[in-house]
C-alpha cells in the first residue's frame, strides 16, 4: 500500500504530543481566520451604486461635485470624481482636485504630536505651560444665577492629553465668555486671512476665560490649533515644515498644503452653499470661512493646526492607510503600532460625548453600533471638515473611505449616510 505524503502528516499529527497538537490547533484556527477575512471583498457590481448616488446628489443640485475613493485590504477599489470643480467655469472635478479639508488636519496635528512622543520630546500627560508658558495658569468662564458669568481660575492644568481629546475646556471661542472672545477678535476656526503667526494668536488666546473646567466636559474648539504652536515651540521648526518632513514626504502625500502654491491654484475646488431655499449657489469671494478664503493669495502667515489644511482625496487616504496598517505605509514608519492605537480608543471615560461614541487622540471612535445607529464597526475611527469633507477607517473590514466636496452651510445634506450605505451594502 502507498501511503501518501498528506496522510504521512495526519498520522503524524495526530500522534504528536498534546502541545504540540494543540500549537497546531491554534495555527489552524489562526489560518482559517485569515482565510476568512480575505474572503470578504467589496461586490464591483454593487459599488456601482456609489457612482450612481454621487451623480444623482449632483443632478438634483445638492451638491457640484465631488471625490471619493474607496480602499480595501489597502488596495484602492474605487477613485470617482463625479460634477464640476466650478461650475461657472465649466471645470470638471478630477481625482486630483484639491480640497479644503478644515479640520481633517486635527488628525495630522495630533499625529505629529504622537511622533514627538514617540521620539522623547514630550509626555502627552505633561501640562501644556511646559511648552507655551502662558498656559501655566488659565481661566474659566462660570455662569451666574443673574445671567452674567463670573471667571474662576482653572482647578489644574491643562494637559497636552486634554487638548488631543478636547477635553482642555477651549471652545471656538462662543461659549459663556463670547462677549470677550469677540473683542479679542477670536472666533470660528478660520485663520488663512490673518497676518499673525498662530503662535501669537494662541498666545493672546491663553488669556481669555475657557468654557470648561480642564477634564470636565467634551468642548470641540481651539485644542488643535494650540497643539499646532506647541508642535512649533517643541521641535523649534515652523509647523508647515514638521508636517511636510515628518508626514507628508514620507507618505507621499505631495499635494497637502496649508497655502497651495502658484501651479496649483487651479486645481482648488469652489467652495458652494445652500440658500435659504436650498438651491445650490456659489459662496462669494470673500476671504472668510463662508467664502472662497484665501488659500491661494492670503498673506500665508497663520498656519492653522485645527482647521488649516488643502489636500486631495488620494492624499489624505495614504495618511489614513498608514493608521489603518499601524504606523507605517509602504515601508515608511509614521508611527509605532502602540501609538496608533491609543489614538484610536476612547479616552472619554466617564464624559457625554454622542451615543454609541466615543473621542482618542484626534479621532471620534465608534463604541457601539446600536447606540449610534449608522452602518460600521466597532472600532472604527473617522472625522471630517467643516466644508463637508468626512473620511473614515473601519480597521475591521480593511476598509477606508476620504470623500471630498466643498459645501458650507450644508443644511440637512444626505449624501455622507447615503454614502456610507451604499459602501458598506457592497461587502460580501
Amino acid at each position: 500500500m502507498t501511503i501518501t505524503r498528506p496522510a504521512v502528516r495526519a498520522h503524524r499529527r495526530r500522534n504528536a504530543p498534546r502541545h504540540i497538537q494543540s500549537l497546531l490547533c491554534l495555527l489552524a484556527i489562526v489560518a482559517i481566520s485569515t482565510s476568512s477575512s480575505a474572503l470578504a471583498a467589496l461586490s464591483p457590481q454593487l459599488l456601482t451604486r456609489v457612482d450612481s448616488l454621487l451623480q444623482a446628489q449632483v443632478g438634483a443640485g445638492k451638491i457640484a461635485g465631488a471625490v471619493v475613493q474607496i480602499n480595501h485590504n489597502g488596495q484602492v477599489v474605487k477613485s470617482l470624481a463625479v460634477g464640476m470643480q466650478d461650475r461657472e467655469a465649466g471645470i470638471p472635478m478630477s481625482t486630483s482636485t484639491i480640497f479644503r479639508i478644515a479640520s481633517q488636519t486635527k488628525a495630522i496635528v495630533s499625529a505629529a504630536v504622537m511622533i514627538l512622543q514617540e521620539r522623547g520630546a514630550l509626555v502627552i500627560s505633561d501640562p501644556v505651560g511646559r511648552y507655551l508658558p502662558e498656559y501655566t495658569h488659565t481661566s474659566v468662564a462660570v455662569a451666574t444665577e443673574e445671567g452674567g458669568y463670573d471667571v474662576v481660575p482653572a482647578k489644574r492644568p491643562i494637559t497636552i492629553r486634554d487638548l488631543l481629546t478636547h477635553t482642555a475646556g477651549i471652545g471656538y471661542g462662543r461659549g459663556i465668555a463670547a462677549d470677550r472672545w469677540e473683542q479679542a477678535r477670536m472666533q470660528g476656526w478660520y485663520f488663512a486671512h490673518r497676518n499673525e503667526r498662530m503662535r501669537e494668536t494662541v498666545r493672546r488666546m491663553a488669556a481669555l476665560p475657557f468654557d470648561a473646567q480642564p477634564g470636565e466636559r467634551f468642548v470641540y474648539g481651539y485644542n488643535t490649533d494650540i497643539l499646532g504652536a506647541l508642535v512649533e515651540a517643541v521641535s523649534g521648526q515652523k509647523l508647515s515644515d514638521f508636517l511636510a518632513q515628518h508626514i507628508f514626504a514620507p507618505l507621499g502625500m505631495s499635494d497637502t498644503h496649508f497655502y497651495l502654491p502658484a501651479d496649483k491654484a487651479h486645481r482648488l475646488a469652489v467652495v458652494y452653499g445652500t440658500d435659504d431655499d436650498g438651491q445650490l449657489v456659489r459662496a462669494p469671494d470673500t476671504s472668510d470661512m463662508r467664502g472662497q478664503g484665501e488659500y491661494t493669495s492670503g498673506p500665508r502667515m497663520s498656519y492653522s493646526g485645527g482647521a488649516g489644511l488643502l489636500s486631495t482625496a488620494s492624499d489624505y487616504a495614504r495618511f489614513l492607510e498608514a493608521m489603518r496598517g499601524g504606523g507605517s505605509l509602504n515601508g515608511h514608519r509614521l508611527l509605532g503600532r502602540k501609538s496608533v492605537q491609543l489614538m484610536t480608543v476612547d479616552h472619554l471615560d466617564s464624559i457625554d460625548y454622542r451615543p454609541g461614541m466615543g473621542f482618542g487622540l484626534g479621532f471620534s471612535v465608534v463604541e457601539d453600533l446600536g447606540a449610534r445607529g449608522f452602518m460600521g464597526s466597532v472600532g472604527t475611527f473617522a472625522w471630517g471638515g467643516a466644508y463637508h469633507t468626512t473620511y473614515w477607517v473601519d480597521p475591521a473590514e480593511d476598509l477606508v473611505v476620504t470623500y471630498m466636496t466643498q459645501l458650507i452651510p450644508a443644511r440637512d445634506a444626505d449624501d455622507q449616510t447615503k454614502l456610507r450605505t451604499a459602501i458598506y451594502g457592497a461587502i460580501e
